[in-house]
């Protein structure tokens, strides 16, 4: 189904699994340091999905430095300080970070230390605050910035801890969401409105990208060019029409995500960039498009974005590259006046405001990026939903 700009979807509140009471001891909270991950069999669960022995839960970790890698253990839950947040997470998602690391590639062997849980994408319930919290309480719907500014440093101080220099990522660099529980600094804690469903509430991080990069630049009224369709380009393709963009250009070599392209508001879909030429003309009598959201990582589609933009228009990057990118400045940059911007995260945390804003005035509708939903114990089959492409966002459940 696409999305109508006449017709605004009625959220329906996908409520969380019911879970037996917490044993008192789960809720009494005491700082100290995360326990060391421990290896057991798998713990059972009750019927109604909860946790029978007290201080233990299941979760997915990144144990072996290769392809793969991963088991489902039982660890500690973990013990929070007096400004921190226990989350029982509800529903996950899955990222293209967390396939890298599944694959275990240069930038994944270079960066962390293992035994690791996994995972930044996630909605829950609180379960137990540190004494210190303010206005979070037992049982909030809640979801989390996963990344960790040390609020110190100048960009912090400037307004901008989206790019910290001492920023620590949730699931990178500390234990992640891939689990039953996760502990959060209440600082990075989101509360979920309960009209928010639960599998769009899990995936805001993506979805706070895509925001983020369409608000950098001034999409009302404006011809949009988003290269490369996966999760995140999807989602920016539905954030730019609810934003008023007049016509959205996608292009993406994966057929399957070019179709959801159309259902998620693109006007125009190609698989070769060569082909959007003409439209792209037509479309902007020959000046080029307002803004470009490169989300693809090739360095062939950047620098056709830059080329298709028109002079003093932006080129928005969220995309990684894996190589240095040759560009010629003079020409594609500082000759048409163009602004480049590079996306890091979500502005904290007025991405976050402005994205639930928009999800709740009904002009948002991410429905059907949603492809794949695995439970945890097929976490496999989930990354392999991912490796294979022909998906939209995977998530995960208990």
């Amino acid at each position: 189904m696409g999305v109508s700009e006449s017709c605004r979807p009625e959220f329906q509140v996908e409520r969380p699994r019911r879970r037996m009471p917490r044993p008192r001891s789960v809720a009494r909270v005491r700082a100290c340091a995360a326990l060391p991950l421990i290896s057991h069999a798998p713990l059972p669960r009750g019927g109604s999905g909860g946790v029978e022995l007290a201080g233990t839960m299941r979760a997915v970790v990144k144990v072996r430095g290769e392809a793969g890698g991963t088991e489902i253990r039982t660890v500690p839950v973990p013990e929070i300080r007096e400004d921190e947040v226990l989350i029982r997470v509800d529903k996950a998602g899955i990222c293209g970070t967390d396939l890298h690391i599944y694959l275990w590639d240069r930038w994944s062997e270079s960066r962390l230390h293992l035994p690791l849980i996994y995972g930044h994408e996630f909605a829950g319930t609180v379960e137990a605050v540190g004494r210190a919290v303010e206005r979070i309480e037992k049982e909030d719907r809640v979801s989390g910035e996963g990344h960790l500014a040390c609020w110190r440093c100048k960009p912090c101080r400037e307004g901008n801890p989206h790019v910290c220099r001492n920023l620590k990522v949730l699931g990178v660099d500390r234990d992640g969401i891939f689990a039953e529980y996760v502990k959060l600094p209440a600082t990075n804690v989101v509360h979920n409105d309960p009209k928010i469903p639960l599998r769009v509430a899990a995936v805001q991080d993506p979805l706070g990208n895509a925001v983020q990069t369409a608000f950098s630049g001034h999409p009302s009224g404006a011809v949009v060019l988003v290269l490369g369709c996966g999760p995140i380009g999807l989602m920016s393709v539905a954030v730019a029409r609810a934003a008023g963009a007049r016509e959205v250009i996608a292009i993406e070599k994966n057929e399957y995500r070019l179709g959801l392209a159309r259902q998620m508001g693109a006007t125009h879909t190609f698989e070769d960039p060569a082909y959007a030429e003409r439209t792209i003309q037509e479309l902007t009598d020959g000046v080029g498009v307002d803004d470009v959201y490169e989300m693809s990582g090739a360095a062939k589609l950047l620098n056709f974005g830059l080329k298709s933009v028109k002079p003093a228009g932006g080129v928005h990057i969220l995309a990684i590259y894996h190589d240095v990118v040759p560009i010629d400045v003079t020409n594609s940059v500082v000759f048409k006046g163009v602004h480049v911007h590079g996306i890091h995260g979500r502005r904290m945390f007025d991405t976050w405001t402005r994205m639930q804003g928009m999800l709740l005035s009904g002009k948002l509708n991410i429905d059907p990026v949603f492809t794949h939903d695995f439970a945890f114990e097929q976490f496999d089959e989930g990354m392999a939903a991912m490796k294979g492409g022909n998906c939209g966002k995977v998530t995960l459940h208990w």
